[in-house]
């Protein structure tokens, strides 16, 4: 591990408060590997025997069921997932692979829950972890119930301008399929919901998006804190 990945490490909330020897032996049991793109980390029902850190690259968590395949969500630097199989020593209810070039680091799931017994604030944090993780899924839930797909495209551009910091123009960060599967749309809905939007200013030329009428798509789409903002 490079010695500027520990800080980025140690910054997380869920690592944040830990005592320096609790986090120390941790990382000393822990794995860091690359993986180029489309490696699989891990198959949904498989035993939690990591917990995942991506320090570097995307990972996409996705699903199957009845010959059906869906993207649940895209795990970027720094952050981790799939805390809540681990904490319970559960099977995976997702599976992930890379997207891109990525480093990952993995923690023996029998260190995590050592470093909880032993550590208060770290079985803190990880309680506060859950919490935010359980409010992103009922905030993801009601993305899907209450807005149409069209809806959820808008807003899905918003949040792409404000990350991304362009006044104009936005950039898809993976393809558009996948972007369909995170908005629960099949690449044709997506494709219509696109050209839906045209008139509210939004031009599409391949993964580049020009949002030349902001006012008119914001008023469209709608967005509310208690869907949209992460840190409600």
């Amino acid at each position: 591990m490079r010695p500027d990945d520990i800080p980025r490490i140690r910054a997380l909330p869920l690592f944040r408060d830990m005592a320096e020897g609790a986090f120390a032996d941790m990382l000393q049991a822990a794995y860091l590997q690359r993986f180029p793109p489309q490696v699989q980390l891990v198959s949904e029902g498989d035993p939690a025997d990591f917990l995942y850190i991506v320090v570097d690259g995307a990972v996409e968590m996705f699903a199957n069921a009845n010959h059906r395949e869906t993207t649940i969500m895209i795990v970027e630097p720094v952050a981790t997932f799939i805390l809540a199989a681990v904490l319970k020593d559960a099977v995976y209810l997702m599976s992930a692979r890379t997207l891109t070039p990525s480093r990952v680091l993995m923690i023996p799931s029998e260190d995590l829950r050592a470093a909880m017994d032993r550590d208060a604030a770290f079985a803190n944090a990880m309680v506060r972890e859950l919490a935010t993780r359980y409010r992103g899924v009922i905030k993801q839930l009601k993305n899907q119930k209450l807005r149409t797909g069209v809806e959820r495209l808008a807003n899905y551009l918003l949040h792409l301008k404000q990350v991304q910091g362009d006044d104009e123009q936005v950039e898809l960060p993976v393809d558009k399929r996948t972007v369909a599967a995170l908005l629960g749309m099949t690449p044709e809905n997506l494709s219509r919901a696109f050209a839906t939007l045209r008139p509210y200013g939004v031009l599409v030329d391949g993964p580049q998006i020009r949002l030349t009428k902001l006012a008119d798509l914001e008023h469209l789409a709608m967005p509310t804190g208690l869907i949209d903002d992460p840190s409600l």
